[in-house]
């Protein structure tokens, strides 16, 4: 019998369990950059950021539209806790481009507005990105 190069990964919001498969690879958004999940990873508990997810199986790949929560990987099992996780197919283009605009007319008047920015662009863009 041959050993097999994929591990469960589950994507799973408040509202619903968005994707279960066994996956080859996985790029996910993790706060401070991107990370690259293979079998036999060693133990992992990172925080996500806003971006894009990509889940690549034996068949297929699946991209989607994360915004934050926490991904663990813990033996073969990957598990994916997001706030928000939509397929580029649930995305509007047309609103992402409108909040893109909207994120660039946001004053900055300290720290705080700059961040709330920077988060709004990420968030509009990666929408954009997304829906091309």
């Amino acid at each position: 019998m041959a050993l097999s190069d994929n591990f469960h990964c589950s994507v799973v919001t408040p509202e619903r369990a968005v994707l279960e498969c066994d996956a080859k690879f996985v790029a996910l958004p993790a706060w401070d950059g991107e990370v690259g999940i293979l079998k036999g990873r060693a133990p992992l508990l990172c925080k996500l950021g806003i971006g894009q997810l990509r889940i690549e199986t034996a068949e297929e790949k699946h991209l989607l539209f994360v915004d934050g929560g926490f991904a663990e990987m813990l033996g073969d099992q990957l598990t994916i806790l997001t706030e928000d996780a939509r397929t580029p197919e649930e995305l509007d283009r047309q609103k992402a481009n409108s909040e893109l605009d909207a994120a660039r007319a946001l004053a900055v008047t300290d720290d705080a507005s700059f961040e709330a920015r920077q988060k709004a662009l990420l968030w509009a863009r990666t929408q954009v990105r997304l829906t091309k």
